[in-house]
């Protein structure tokens, strides 16, 4: 009996001695009862004392054959591993992975190598985290980290079985400049896939203005109407802005029938220009232009008398005297004017420059010829042979 069950045992016999006791008092018990109650009470005492007692072990030490020695702790070791990169589910976007790792070394089968258990520890804890981060997106860094912290917060074996690892306190990170790179990405996502609905919806409001609403005038109406159901007569009134609108939807006139409903007045072509009749050039630079003083040229009328006989046979090229002779008459100049013969030789002398000898030579033939002399005094004949010789002298 240890000395607690001993000490209960006493104190409750000494209770009921007091109780007894106090009870012969005043019930003024006989003496004979005295002894016999104190018999009473030690014979329950020690009763009270076998039925507290506990029931010997059956396998307790002293009836074992040898002794049970006694179980050494297991060792434990712990290692600290800081910011290793792991792979996740994106190339080029690594995790940072760190934990406190924890090994306990395995019983090692006989004649096996010796090994660096903290190497073989850190190396199935990393193996076991790739696992799993390999296949989160990076951005998914903080659900990651619980993840690894609730697979690695087991003891497994490693797979050589030479030690049981497992992996405390994991903290999974990205680095800065992965982590910016990758908000500037979703940032352009969002926006494009913003861009992209915007896009589809413009496209299919003009695809339903312009293959539906406004294909004709007819639809264009019935769109306002369906829009302004009690504006009837305003509806009637804007038939023609609707009619010019869907017409410019389709790039095509307005139809006739609405064109006197159009507000804004309708282009009409320019009328076609008429066309000249050419002269010896050609272009009719001389036909008609001004400068001419209204004279009559023989040009003009072999001019017309060649476009007459155009259908018959071609009219031969003019020659050089002819075409000195329309610029004479466009210029107002009379072929028997005695500035004629002037003007033939400087131009015959350009011409000779020029290399062109037989079309200067064709001009002075035709047109130098001297002037008539004038024996009347006082006519001004003098004066005219002044401005002459004044113009023959100035390179006229």
């Amino acid at each position: 009996m240890s000395s607690g069950r001993r000490t209960v045992t006493v104190f409750l016999a000494v209770i009921s001695g007091l109780v007894l006791g106090i009870l012969s008092l005043v019930q003024r018990w006989p003496l004979w009862i005295w002894p016999a109650s104190l018999a009473a009470l030690a014979g329950a005492a020690w009763l009270l004392g076998k039925a507290l007692a506990p029931r010997p072990d059956p396998f307790a030490r002293e009836y074992a054959p040898e002794p049970d020695l006694p179980i050494p702790p297991p060792e434990r070791r712990a290692q600290d591993v800081q910011e290793v990169a792991v792979a996740s589910s994106l190339p080029d976007y690594d995790f940072l992975f760190s934990a406190t790792v924890r090994w306990c070394p395995l019983p090692a089968p006989s004649h096996a190598p010796v090994v660096s258990p903290a190497g073989l520890a850190v190396s199935a804890v990393l193996e076991r985290a790739e696992a799993l981060t390999k296949k989160l997106p990076p951005h998914r860094s903080s659900l990651a980290q619980h993840q690894l912290n609730g697979a690695l917060g087991t003891m497994l074996s490693d797979p050589t079985g030479r030690v049981e690892v497992m992996a405390e306190n994991v903290a999974l990170t990205l680095a800065e400049a992965d982590s910016q790179r990758l908000t500037r990405l979703s940032t352009v996502r969002k926006e494009e896939a913003v861009w992209e609905h915007e896009r589809k919806h413009e496209c299919d409001k003009r695809a339903y203005l312009g293959e539906d609403v406004l294909k004709n005038t007819g639809s264009a109406v019935v769109w306002w109407l369906a829009r302004n159901e009690d504006q009837i007569k305003r509806a009637v009134d804007d038939i023609g802005v609707l009619a010019q609108l869907s017409s410019a939807a389709n790039n095509d006139d307005v139809p006739e029938r609405f064109q006197h409903m159009v507000p804004f007045p309708v282009p009409q072509p320019d009328p076609e220009p008429e066309p000249v009749p050419a002269g010896h050039f050609g272009n009719g630079f001389f036909d008609g232009a001004p400068g001419n003083n209204g004279h009559a040229t023989a040009s003009t009328s072999t001019s017309a008398s060649t476009s007459a006989s155009a259908h018959d046979e071609p009219a031969p090229p003019p020659s050089a005297a002819d075409l000195f002779n329309d610029l004479l008459t466009h210029v107002g100049v009379p072929s028997e004017d005695g500035r004629t013969a002037v003007l033939a030789r400087n131009f015959g002398e350009a011409l000779h420059a020029m290399g062109e000898a037989e079309a200067a030579q064709e001009i002075l033939d035709r047109f130098d010829f001297p002037a008539a002399p004038d024996d009347t005094p006082g006519n001004g004949n003098d004066d005219e042979k002044d401005n002459e010789n004044d113009e023959e002298d100035a390179g006229w």
